[in-house]
Order: C-alpha cells, then structure tokens, then sequence
C-alpha cells in the first residue's frame, strides 16, 4: 500500500517537502539515498541498486529514499522493481528545494525520524546535482565569453547545492557507526592540475570548488564520522541532456550509457576502501589528480 504526506514548508518559499510515494521500510534491510534522483545517471543508481537486491544467491534488499527538486518522473519504473523485489526493498521519494532551511527540515522531520523508525542505517549515497549549460549558460571558449551571472549561477548549482545536501547529511550520518559511502558527482575538467585545454571557465570552476569543498569536509569527517567515505565521482562523457550537444566530439566506445556508470559506480562503492581521505575518481575506478 502506498501513502502521501504533505508536511508543512520550513521556510515561505514555494517549495515544499513531500513524501510523494512510499512502501513500508524493511527493517532489516540498508537504506541508500539518492539526492537529484530526476537526473539521468541518479535514476540509473536508483534501478541498479534495486535489481542488485534480485540477483539470486546474493539478495541485498534496500530501502531506496529518492529526492529531486521537481515533480518524481520514474516512479512508474520503481514502483515496477519494487513489485517484482521478492526481498521486499522498499522506496520513499521527496520533492524538495534546494534551499538550506527546506534540506535542514526534511532532513530533521522526515529522513532521520524515517530511517530512526526502523533501526536502520544508510550504506550508499549520491548526490548528483549540477549543469553544464542551461538557456544562455553555455561553457566558454574564451575569457571574453565570461558572464558574471552565469558563473555565480553555475557556482550555486554545481558547488553550494551538493554540499548544502553534503552538509544536511551531518546529523543523520552521526546517528551510527556502520560503514557509508558518499559518492558526489563531480568532473575530470574540474581537476587543477589535469588541466591542459582550458575553456568552460565556470563549469571548470565550480567543480575545482566542489572538489575543495569535498576533500576538506573528507578532513574534518576523519576526526568526527570515522566510518564515512567521500568520493568525487567522475562519470565520464554519459549520453545525458548535460553531454548531448558535445557528443560529437567523443571518440567511439568513450560515450556510456547512465546505465553502465550505475554499475561502475555501483561496483566502486561496494569495493572502495574507509581511509579518512577524499578520493577523485573515474568510471574505471582510477584516480584523478585532484
């Protein structure tokens, strides 16, 4: 059976914090969170994590809480998975804003008491906001194509927001000791030091700050979440609407289906190892410079 609930807003904004779709939590089961679960590579992570609880002989049933800014648009696939999932996963999605005091509320009223409930314990994040281009945001060829506008705006979106999310996550995370990853989507132009084409100057920037942002939270988490893992993610060229209008440039074989980075990722998680140190990662599992 499937319930709503409409909690009141934690802030007058337009946005609200809505428990859209839910199965009941199985109490023995890992919870895994997916912040930005519209996207294409989130819903991917979503269905990977989902079809891994299925596969005989090893069963992991979870209890999936998906999140996305806009009305859910995968619902009918998850809804499917969960019907068919003889280890009784379970599924939770929120609409919610990206704004400090909503994620702060949805997390204290709703996430926490939610996983609180039922004994359980979170094993997986993502967290997968960000843009490339969006109207007149385009990367920049040159210095001179440099708009103060958009950089703050893609600076928002690709840097704040995840770390808003990151940063909401602290008081769930300190409510147990059990191993979790959390695998934020970061980008191979945003390393520093590999930087040798220059151009898209904002969305290069911004994931340079996330990349900062990630590896000093991975310093602070060393003396207080002991038992968390931070990963910068980079998914490579992923047929999305983010990669569409520069796909012609890939080179063949090196264009992925989201499908195929869920179960990159979904595998480097399970493998990666607890070291108190942020890692900058690919698709293959190799290490970038940061």
């Amino acid at each position: 059976m499937h319930n709503t609930a409409n909690p009141n807003n934690s802030s007058n904004t337009v946005a609200n914090n809505t428990a859209a779709d839910s199965t009941v939590a199985n109490s023995t089961a890992e919870f895994v969170i997916i912040i930005g679960a519209n996207s294409a590579i989130g819903h991917a992570f979503s269905v990977q994590c989902l079809k891994q609880s299925q596969i005989d002989g090893h069963p992991q049933p979870i209890n999936l809480i998906t999140i996305s800014r806009d009305d859910y648009q995968h619902s009918a696939d998850i809804h499917s998975l969960i019907t068919q999932d003889q280890q009784q996963s379970s599924w939770q999605h929120y609409q919610c804003s990206n704004l400090q005091q909503d994620i702060e509320h949805l997390m204290n009223q709703q996430i926490i008491p939610q996983i609180t409930a039922s004994n359980g314990s979170v094993s997986r994040i993502l967290i997968c906001n960000g843009v490339l281009h969006q109207g007149a945001i385009q990367p920049e060829k040159k210095i001179e194509d440099i708009n103060e506008a958009n950089l703050l705006a893609l600076m928002q979106m690709n840097t704040i927001t995840p770390m808003l999310w990151l940063q909401g996550l602290v008081k769930l995370l300190s409510k147990q000791r059990s191993r979790v990853v959390i695998s934020i989507l970061s980008a191979r132009v945003g390393s520093i030091s590999d930087n040798r084409l220059g151009g898209w100057y904002s969305y290069r920037t911004s994931k340079a700050a996330l990349n900062m942002l990630i590896k000093t939270t991975a310093v602070e988490f060393a003396r207080r979440l002991k038992h968390v893992k931070l990963m910068a993610f980079h998914p490579g060229t992923t047929d999305t609407p983010l990669s569409k209008p520069f796909q012609h440039n890939v080179a063949e074989g090196k264009l992925f289906t989201p499908e195929f980075v869920a179960q990159q990722l979904y595998n480097i998680q399970s493998n990666i190892t607890l070291d108190g140190q942020a890692s900058f990662i690919d698709w293959a599992g190799n290490d970038i410079q940061w």
